[in-house]
């Protein structure tokens, strides 16, 4: 009896110590998860205090029914604090800051996550595409931002899919008509130049700028690439930690190697449809061509957002910044409180007299990186920032200021300036094409099948 008792006092302490270590580590395993779940609910409200958390573009939506708290599309996703889990479920956070690579919608192990683009309150302005990409209108394409997918490696890919959508239509060669006229020469137009030379097709890309279109006008260092894609013609390309100077040495080469047509600073000003189911498309400079397709690749922000006021057009108002190492001993005025606007003060600050104006009382939506440093710039002295104002008059060596609740204008003297107010999306140029434009809430882009 003694030895069996000793037996079961020796399995009752063994399974007991069992127990007690599994308690101690479902303990510590509660504990670190209501530590990450008080942490990620503290940055989420943050995040509404500084205007992040409503997303602008493409965005994760979470079905919060179907979500098992797996973390596996915050581990996924390559950005800081886009993504975060909070009692048990995945959240949202800095969602403004988001970049639509989809990474967390491919991670979700149970298929919780789909891609959106606005939300239930605030609508976005998208033209209507079918899953070749073309619009209402037969023949015409979109591809890229202005379809409300903005990320570089996903308008290579729309450009890309739309030629092939083109090519498979087989349209008998035309004397004095091109296959397509390709307008932009960003990522997605000149990822769909190289399809047109890889199908057999005849084109010709326009871009009213220059080349690489909205990447263009990125600061220069600024990192545009995260992730490898495949080029037709050219093959796959590894790209991580990109530059812009990086990225458009690229274009150039590619350009150069499969001898693509591309115009420069050759606004596209009309698309007209003919009788015979080709389209004209004419320009600004007085040429225009015939094409059977269109491929609109131009990017939501079409015109610069302009301010309305006296002396807008001198030659010293700029909309985006070029080349601001060159830019040297100057007074410059920014206006406008986003990322654009504060990386540009940035750039600028260091050889020139900078003067940032912000329309609101604080910084809103700007990236955690852009709003510390901004802030740690003004604390130094090295760039003045008045909030609350607008510019009410430009002059050749002043700007007029008006601060919200002074009756005065404030005079600054100043040799330049640099607005980033945003832009607007073509939608009469559109609709004058015949393309259908939809005010989208919540609208679904990615969803699993």
């Amino acid at each position: 009896m003694d030895f069996l008792m000793e037996v079961l006092l020796e399995q009752i302490l063994i399974y007991g110590s069992v127990f007690i270590l599994i308690g101690l580590v479902l303990w510590g395993y509660l504990r670190r998860q209501a530590k990450v779940s008080h942490t990620t609910a503290q940055k989420v409200e943050k995040a509404k205090e500084e205007g992040l958390f409503e997303p602008v573009s493409l965005h994760p939506y979470i079905d919060l029914n179907t979500c098992i708290g797996s973390a596996a599309c915050v581990a996924e996703c390559p950005e800081k604090d886009i993504l975060g889990i909070v009692d048990g479920k995945a959240t949202v956070i800095n969602t403004t800051n988001c970049i639509g690579h989809g990474a967390c919608f491919h991670g979700c192990p149970v298929e919780a996550i789909s891609l959106r683009i606005g939300t239930e309150t605030r609508g976005v302005d998208l033209p209507h595409v079918n899953a070749n990409y073309e619009s209402n209108m037969r023949g015409i394409y979109i591809a890229g931002e202005l379809g409300g997918m903005g990320l570089i490696k996903n308008s290579v890919e729309q450009g890309t899919q739309a030629i092939q959508s083109m090519a498979k239509q087989n349209r008998p060669a035309k004397a004095g008509v091109l296959d397509v006229v390709i307008i932009g020469a960003g990522p997605a137009g000149i990822a769909a130049s190289l399809a047109a030379k890889e199908h057999g097709l005849t084109s010709l890309t326009l871009e009213q700028d220059s080349l690489g279109g909205t990447v263009y006008t990125f600061p220069r260092a600024k990192v545009v690439m995260t992730a490898p894609m495949h080029l037709p013609l050219h093959g796959k390309v590894k790209l991580y930690e990109t530059s812009k100077d990086e990225l458009l040495a690229l274009w150039q080469e590619v350009i150069a190697k499969y001898g693509l047509e591309i115009r420069e600073r050759t606004k596209v000003e009309q698309i007209l449809p003919q009788a015979d189911n080709t389209f004209k498309v004419v320009c600004s400079t007085g040429e225009s061509w015939l094409a059977h397709h269109v491929l609109l690749a131009i990017g939501r922000r079409g015109t610069p957002r302009k301010l309305g006021c006296p002396g807008e057009e001198s030659t010293k108002v700029a909309y985006r910044l070029l080349e601001p190492e060159r830019i040297k001993g100057e007074r410059i005025l920014v206006v406008g409180g986003g990322d654009s606007a504060v990386e540009s003060a940035m750039l600028l600050m260091d050889q020139n007299t900078v003067t940032l104006s912000y329309r609101k009382d604080k910084f809103s939506r700007l990236k955690p990186k852009n709003r510390r440093d901004i802030l740690a710039a003004e604390e130094a002295g090295k760039l003045e920032i008045i909030y609350n104002s607008q510019v009410v008059s430009i002059e050749p060596e002043r700007v007029w200021l008006q601060r919200q609740g002074e009756a005065e204008a404030q005079a600054l003297p100043n040799d330049r300036v640099y607005i980033f107010a945003g832009g607007e999306l073509p939608t009469q140029f559109l609709q004058k094409a015949g393309v259908e434009i939809t005010k989208r809430f919540g609208y679904i882009v990615k969803k699993h099948s």
